[in-house]
């Protein structure tokens, strides 16, 4: 099981990334954007990702992964259920959210500085096999996305 003390590590290497504590929430940002946050109870993670692809990811691990609620849906945002993942998962997830919101620059620079950190295809993504069965869990407490529309793609 992941912890929140496990994404902090990772985030706290990252540029440009910064912790908050809002409502009650933990949250990682690049400026006012939300890439991670948690839920109250630190049970569900949500991370930046794209529209496009987070029905497949859901449908790949349904277990894992859930869509964010009717309301959050116009953010490219998805839910992951802390307990089922792994550290490397958690890792790539948040490595992949980070990289969406900062500019393509600050992601090139940091890989070159740590080609170790390079992400591999998130399950259900657009470069991994998709699952035919779409599911989504809605009981849960949504760690909810910055509401601030990114200028870039978020």
């Amino acid at each position: 099981m992941v912890t929140v003390e496990d994404v902090r590590r990772l985030a706290a290497t990252l540029p440009r990334s910064s912790e908050h504590l809002i409502r009650d929430r933990v949250k990682f940002r690049v400026g006012s954007i939300v890439y991670v946050a948690f839920s109250r109870d630190e049970t569900v993670m949500g991370f930046a990702f794209p529209k496009e692809e987070r029905a497949a990811l859901v449908a790949a691990e349904p277990a894992t992964f859930l869509l964010p609620p009717e309301g959050d849906l116009r953010f490219n945002w998805v839910c992951a259920r802390m307990a089922a993942l792994d550290l490397d998962e958690a890792h790539e997830l948040v490595l992949e959210a980070w990289r969406m919101v900062v500019p393509k620059k600050v992601y090139a620079d940091h890989l070159a500085a740590h080609p170790d950190t390079v992400a591999r295809p998130v399950p259900g993504s657009a470069s991994m096999p998709r699952a035919a069965t779409p599911d989504r869990a809605t009981d849960h407490e949504d760690p909810e996305p910055s509401r601030a529309r990114p200028k870039q793609a978020l």
